[in-house]
């Protein structure tokens, strides 16, 4: 037995079914981060993925979004968004203050709630600076004169309103923004989230 072990461990065999099983792995990674790329859409710097969780969708395409978006709920019931860049194309970096400006009337119309996190850039929640590391509908948010609200997206806390901050990590950070029971301009596709701004001095 000994004599066919260490035959086996010096022919290459071993060898070659690690390179195998590696290689496999490798291309089933890109195989499905690019299906993934397919069934996102992208708009202001915000991936929103539909499809997640529906069944019917082939076997190839519900793993490669189980892959980018692990256990949600159909698009009707919980929509996500997730951002990693600013509008202007640049990685979000927790040295920047930011600025997401919401229209008038423009927050995400929903059933139940919305709420806005900052995560690092695998999609973990992380504490900023002051524990703060999302608001929601139910934060009690300050509007703005003209019936806009600024979300204030900084490590430090700011002079303006703090329940309208969220203190963000040090380093590249995401963000996800999620409405529960979103209304009907969500799921119809004509809802658009504003791009996030780095505000500059």
């Amino acid at each position: 037995m000994g004599g066919f072990v260490g035959w086996l461990a010096g022919s290459g065999v071993v060898q070659g079914l690690i390179i195998g099983l590696t290689l496999a792995y490798l291309t089933a990674v890109l195989v499905l981060n690019a299906v993934a790329r397919t069934e996102t859409r992208t708009v202001n710097g915000w991936a929103e993925v539909r499809r997640a969780g529906r069944p019917g969708t082939g076997l190839l395409v519900r793993a490669a979004l189980q892959k980018a978006l692990p256990v949600v709920n159909v698009f009707e019931e919980a929509a996500y968004w997730r951002a990693t860049t600013d509008g202007a194309g640049a990685r979000l970096r927790g040295k920047h203050p930011y600025r997401l400006s919401f229209a008038p009337g423009w927050l995400p119309p929903n059933d139940a709630f919305w709420s806005l996190t900052a995560t690092d850039p695998v999609g973990y929640q992380v504490a900023g600076s002051a524990g703060r590391s999302s608001v929601d509908s139910h934060s009690g948010l300050v509007v703005n004169a003209d019936g806009s609200v600024d979300i204030l997206l900084q490590p430090n806390r700011p002079s303006a309103p703090r329940a309208n901050w969220v203190a963000t990590p040090p380093g590249r950070f995401a963000l996800l923004l999620r409405a529960y029971l979103p209304g009907p301009d969500i799921v119809r596709g004509d809802y658009e989230v504003p791009p996030v701004i780095e505000v500059r001095s």
